[in-house]
């Protein structure tokens, strides 16, 4: 292996074909299509919206969450620095976004028991992107359009286009756990 190659292949994987694509905890994947940010506050705001009867900024069957909050675009770019957040902090939302058909969720860190459950009830993944690289992750960002809540700033719900955003499966729809394997190894 030479440097900058990775030890594993890469699929591409377009957000659209995740449900049938197969992947298990540890796969790499670089994944291409329409994903959605959102941090806690906007997700403590949907989640109000769902318990008012209200339409959400954003249809979840099939949709995936990026728990990031992009920073101003620089020059030539979309977004500016797009790291993940701490997914632990949406572990409280995420059972009932899940069991709308979210088809995945892309943050960094380990899920509760219950959202794991979840994931697996409902054949959702989770996506490790890897903190500290929002400048790289930010060049997978072809476009991103503010479409709710203006008013949280870098948290408001955005739509990214992204293309060959780089991830790691970490939990899979059959409760594969990237995180506990690991721990198993360490």
């Amino acid at each position: 292996m030479t440097a900058g190659q990775l030890p594993m292949d890469r699929r591409r994987i377009n957000v659209a074909d995740l449900r049938g694509a197969g992947l298990r905890a540890g796969d790499l994947a670089l994944l291409s299509g329409r994903i959605y940010t959102a941090r806690d506050a906007a997700h403590r705001r949907m989640i109000a919206q769902l318990d008012n009867n209200e339409s959400l900024p954003f249809e979840l069957s099939g949709a995936v969450i990026y728990y990031a909050g992009p920073t101003p675009p620089q020059k030539g770019m979309a977004v500016g620095s797009c790291g993940p957040t701490t997914s632990g902090r949406m572990d409280s939302f995420a059972p009932r976004l899940i069991s709308l058909s979210l088809a995945a969720m892309i943050g960094k860190g380990e899920r509760s028991p219950e959202v794991v459950e979840a994931m697996i009830k409902h054949r959702c993944l989770y996506f490790a992107a890897v903190g500290g690289a929002g400048a790289l992750i930010a060049k997978s960002v072809k476009s991103a359009k503010e479409i709710a809540y203006p008013e949280l700033g870098c948290e408001s719900v955005k739509e990214l286009i992204v293309e060959d955003m780089p991830v790691i499966c970490a939990i899979d729809s059959q409760g594969g756990n990237l995180y506990k394997r690991l721990c198993d190894i360490f």
